[in-house]
């Protein structure tokens, strides 16, 4: 009698025991919103045809922590009304404030407790708003330090958007990037997620790979390889959106490209992966 209830005992505390690891799972998601055309230029596939796919999306996938890409302020807004258990950072590219495209974070305020957070431009002058090197556009990538409130662990998550015309805005901005890794937050976990514009193997990542940046579809068994960018069916598909950690267990790694009541809810997939401090 006392083998089996030993027996017993041991197998709740062993299912405590990973219902606990599993509580203290995150997810996280990277997504380029595609910013709203006014001049109608995506048609069908315009923001006010995608805006509620996008919120569902958010709310039935309850991730932790998402980055946004390419979210103008009046999106932000509406997507501020749709997530009211959620808090943002983040500021417009053009003015420091609210002009341009943001590289916006979205936390869980219940379960992640707001540290700091920072803005630097990609360009030779990061602390104001500015243009860097051969990019097309400003480019920014904003840090948001965070703690887990079930765990009690810190990490900081970083959004960027690197330049879809300028190779060297591309190289110098991820360069920029790692130097941000090693001077401000040097002995913390990182998250580094965003539409990089890039294929994997481009030689920028090394940059990465130098300052402990790991690509994290590779750290799982349970990943995939999916094209991320779609151009809304009409282009080329290529997997352009990445997560780079550093310190960080990966669970699990997935582009959603599920039904969320539109065919597409951006020119780009979402990618998720659920973590483990």
């Amino acid at each position: 009698m006392n083998r089996l209830l030993h027996k017993a005992l041991f197998l709740v505390a062993l299912l405590a025991f990973a219902q606990g690891v599993e509580a203290q799972n995150l997810k996280i998601i990277s997504f380029n919103i595609r910013y709203n055309s006014y001049n109608n230029i995506d048609g069908e596939n315009g923001w006010p045809s995608r805006r509620d796919a996008v919120a569902r999306m958010i709310l039935e996938e309850k991730p932790a922590v998402i980055g946004l890409q390419e979210a103008l302020i009046d999106q932000l807004q509406y997507l501020d009304s749709c997530l009211p258990g959620y808090r943002r950072v983040g500021v417009g590219r053009d003015d420091g404030k609210e002009a341009g495209e943001f590289m916006a974070i979205y936390y869980d305020s219940g379960r992640m407790e707001y540290l700091r957070y920072d803005t630097w431009w990609l360009g030779e002058h990061p602390e104001v708003p500015s243009l860097g090197w051969d990019a097309a556009c400003r480019r920014t990538v904003t840090a948001l330090h965070l703690r887990d409130r079930q765990s009690n662990r810190e990490f900081v998550y970083l959004n960027t958007h690197l330049d879809h015309v300028g190779t060297t805005a591309r190289a110098e901005g991820a360069k920029l990037i790692a130097a941000i890794r090693e001077s401000q937050f040097p002995d913390h976990p990182i998250i580094l997620g965003g539409d990089m514009n890039t294929t994997i193997e481009d030689t920028i990542f090394q940059a990465f790979y130098r300052v402990g940046l790991k690509p994290a579809r590779e750290l799982t068994p349970i990943t995939c390889h999916k094209n991320t960018y779609t151009g809304f069916g009409k282009d080329k598909p290529t997997l352009i959106d990445h997560f780079f950690v550093s310190d960080i267990t990966v669970e699990s790694f997935c582009t959603l490209d599920g039904d969320y009541g539109v065919p597409y809810i951006s020119d780009h997939y979402p990618i998720m992966m659920v973590i483990h401090l």
